[in-house]
């Protein structure tokens, strides 16, 4: 039997070899189908992940009042920008309550060489968490601890080519380059900090201090100003870890009322999963743009096979004539489908993976997405539905041949 099945197989292989530039168009047409559908769907899951794995631990995110959206996007991702700052009255306020327990203060504003510059405390490396929990770790160097010092991430240290001790100026703005630098005001490298795939890689952290050191006009005291206990006059925004998860609703809507300034307190998960439903309707469309292009593959392969019946007539005959029966000849016809979707669809998801391979880092650098690598379910899905798809179209050459073949057995030619 499996010797039978080994002839088969080589006759199916022969005989796409003797139209192998047809073969080929068709298998490239179902590959680039399939890469586009499995590409799709992994840019779309892997982007839901990095996101998620952004923050981790952090029960409320704290800032002036805006949209929900816009409050989760500038303070953690580092997209878009504040629509004001709070008090740091309000901020010792919030944090003194005995519901929470620990607060990090951010302070937004400046870039350095297109890299945001945060300005926070000593207790954003003890405190922030990402990806489940795992907290800061620092690949060269420590935290600050001097106004002047600054901590870059695994990405600006990478791309930028700066090490520890290294001078770097500030600017004013957030464009790549800038007409207002705090030159006057350098800071020097303390640590940088290991990779985290999230957009702390791309973030420039200074102290409190130092932040306003470079906004003071020259009239800050670089050796007088601590880092410890510094007090701003106003933040950005800030992220509150709680005693207990029960207290998370009331706090929120303590904030949302608060009476001596007007903020607005999210929940990151929340605030996520409203970004997820504004977006789906563009995730579903583009899935279903990629499966009519599958669809409209496997349509080719149906043409094709259709177009080609006239010309294998011969073909056919000369199966007959060696002792084919009109079934192995409808049996042909489906293995060749079979096995042009089956090369088409490994194909598209070989490409997949190698495409994969070389846009990672820039996908992970430009917009922190991390790029899964290897097959997922996803991927048999999209195998076993082109498979399956082929077989099913192709049963209509399959009969046509089938009643051909069988017609020009019956024939008597003289």
């Amino acid at each position: 039997m499996l010797h039978n099945i080994g002839n088969a197989l080589t006759l199916v292989f022969k005989s796409l070899l003797n139209r192998r530039a047809t073969a080929a168009l068709t298998v490239a047409s179902i590959a680039v189908s399939a890469a586009l559908l499995s590409v799709v769907d992994r840019v779309r899951t892997d982007t839901q992940s990095s996101f998620a794995n952004t923050i981790s631990g952090t029960d409320l995110i704290i800032g002036a009042r805006s949209g929900d959206l816009n409050l989760l996007l500038y303070s953690v991702f580092r997209i878009g920008n504040p629509t004001n700052n709070i008090a740091w009255s309000s901020y010792e306020k919030i944090g003194a309550r005995p519901e929470v327990d620990w607060t990090i203060p951010i302070s937004l504003g400046d870039a350095h060489r297109g890299y945001r510059v945060l300005g926070t405390d000593l207790g954003y490396f003890d405190h922030y968490r990402y990806a489940d929990r795992r907290p800061l770790a620092f690949l060269k160097g420590g935290p600050f601890t001097a106004p002047t010092d600054a901590v870059i991430g695994a990405e600006v240290a990478e791309r930028l080519g700066y090490d520890v001790g290294r001078e770097i100026v500030v600017s004013h703005g957030l464009a790549d380059t800038s007409f207002l630098t705090h030159d006057e005001d350098p800071f020097t490298v303390s640590g940088i900090l290991a990779r985290t795939g999230t957009p702390v890689d791309r973030t420039v952290h200074i102290s409190l201090s130092g932040m306003d050191l470079i906004h003071s006009n020259g009239g800050g005291d670089r050796v007088a100003m601590p880092i410890a206990g510094y007090e701003p006059g106003a933040i950005t925004a800030f992220l509150v870890g709680l005693e207990s998860k029960t207290s998370i609703f009331a706090l929120q809507r303590y904030v949302n009322e608060f009476e001596d300034e007007p903020m607005t307190a999210v929940i990151p998960g929340v605030a996520l999963q409203q970004l997820w439903g504004l977006i789906r309707v563009a995730e579903y469309a583009l899935l279903g743009v990629s499966a009519m292009v599958v669809l409209a593959s496997v349509l080719g392969l149906l043409a094709t096979l259709l177009v080609s019946l006239n010309e294998r007539r011969r073909e056919m005959s000369v199966l007959r004539s060696v002792g084919a029966r009109p079934g192995h000849i409808f049996a042909l016809l489906l293995s060749e489908a079979a096995m042009l979707a089956l090369l088409g669809a490994l194909s598209g998801l070989l490409l997949i993976q190698l495409g994969i391979l070389a846009i990672r880092p820039y996908a992970l650098s430009e917009f922190g997405i991390q790029l899964s690598v290897g097959l997922r379910p996803f991927d048999l899905y999209v195998l076993t539905g082109i498979l399956g798809m082929a077989v099913l179209v192709s049963v209509i050459p399959a009969w046509r041949a089938y009643r051909n073949s069988l017609a020009d057995g019956l024939t008597v030619r003289l």
